[in-house]
């Protein structure tokens, strides 16, 4: 059978889950989605989670809530799904691209620094750090520099639910718990660790941001009393008012279920995850390829098993004519056409460049066999000692 990059896994307690809502009176809102948005918030440790139709929908809604707009610039990382950054494009502001830091792919705080330090006051409004491959960043350090020079933080951790990071002063932080960022976003595409097929969640620690965040993401609409501007006559129980401009990303009750199911999952995957990325370091810590491990103070997500190999095209085509489907994460967003329109050229951001032409997720997925996986390895070590790595 062939081995793709990822893969999700549907067992039949997550069948029963969404037959339940099928054959229940609500099929939108209803019961399951504050239930699904409370256990997740619980978690990743947060005080609040508003579940949305996709992850990029949660990266949209979040940039309207900071307030992004056309003049000050976002500083995000172009190591990264384009929606990190198209948010801030979708909501009128403007992107600057930062470079990595090669040995873990991560955005490179100091690189970030120099941005704001060579820049007048005011350039910048806020930073997306991104959690590659399921890798923590230093949410800590982020936060201070983001204090430093008033800028909000919003963290993309689509590939980091479960994982966590210790601070300087000790304490262990889940990705995603807004114990730093003032927003978190996460997706539940099909590959992911929590898989509705669409679906995304933004976490936050505070009340005003979850309001708004709800408003946005039904039409701008609200049905609580305390908030109509009518005038002071009071409605009847149909009456709503639109506040603001937001939009339909809901996520409906099918999805919210099927979610709650593959949550309630989430550690064992979690740890299945750690384990086959355990087996992949012991196999290439003696080779060519060179693996991303995390530091003491960081636990992994593993989303990804991202590896850099000289002659990255060739393992890639030595695999695929071995039915085994690697994946390239990512293509820069700052060389894709859109942004090159935006004055993006080759030799901007070295470090990412670099490191996307040596980068190969490896299959990694919780019902991967060991078989299956050293077949993997059999054929990317094979690969080092015929090819050309």
């Amino acid at each position: 059978m062939p081995i793709p990059y990822g893969k999700q896994q549907v067992t039949e307690a997550d069948i029963e889950a969404v037959t339940r809502v099928l054959r229940a009176d609500y099929w939108t809102q209803g019961p399951e989605l504050p239930a699904f948005e409370a256990e997740f918030a619980a978690y990743v440790g947060a005080r609040y989670a508003v579940a949305v139709s996709s992850g990029t929908a949660a990266l949209h809604l979040s940039a309207l809530a900071l307030g992004v707009q056309p003049g000050p610039q976002v500083l995000v990382p172009a190591l990264t799904f384009v929606a990190s950054a198209n948010c801030v494009a979708y909501a009128g502001g403007k992107v600057d691209f930062v470079d990595i830091d090669p040995d873990t792919g991560l955005m490179s705080l100091a690189a970030a620094r120099t941005k704001l330090e060579a820049a007048p006051a005011g350039t910048y409004r806020g930073i997306i750090p991104v959690d590659y491959a399921g890798l923590p960043v230093d949410m800590a350090a982020w936060r201070a520099l983001a204090d430093e020079f008033g800028l909000w933080l919003l963290e993309d951790s689509c590939h980091a639910p479960g994982g966590a990071f210790r601070s300087a002063a000790g304490t262990w932080s889940r990705c995603g718990s807004g114990d730093y960022a003032e927003l978190a976003i996460f997706s539940f595409h099909p590959v992911k660790h929590i898989a509705t097929g669409e679906g995304g969640m933004i976490t936050t620690q505070d009340e005003g941001l979850y309001r708004t965040l709800l408003d946005l993401r039904n039409h701008g609409i609200t049905r609580e009393r305390d908030r109509f501007q009518h005038g002071g006559t009071e409605p009847g129980g149909w009456y709503y008012e639109m506040q603001a401009l937001g939009y339909n990303y809901r996520l409906s009750a099918i999805h919210a279920a099927l979610g709650r199911s593959q949550l309630s999952r989430a550690e064992e995957n979690l740890a299945r995850r750690r384990a086959l990325a355990a087996r992949y370091d012991a196999a290439f810590s003696d080779s060519p390829v060179q693996i991303i491990r995390p530091a003491g103070d960081q636990a992994h997500a593993y989303h990804l098993y991202v590896v850099r190999i000289a002659d990255r095209a060739g393992l890639y085509e030595h695999l695929r004519a071995q039915e085994i489907f690697a994946q390239l994460h990512y293509n820069p967003a700052h060389l894709q056409p859109w942004y090159r329109q935006q004055g993006w050229r080759e030799g901007d951001l070295p470090e990412t460049e670099a490191f996307a032409e040596q980068a190969l997720s490896l299959p990694l997925y919780p019902d991967l066999t060991e078989a299956e996986q050293d077949k993997v390895i059999a054929e990317v070590l094979g690969f080092c000692v015929d090819g050309d790595a």
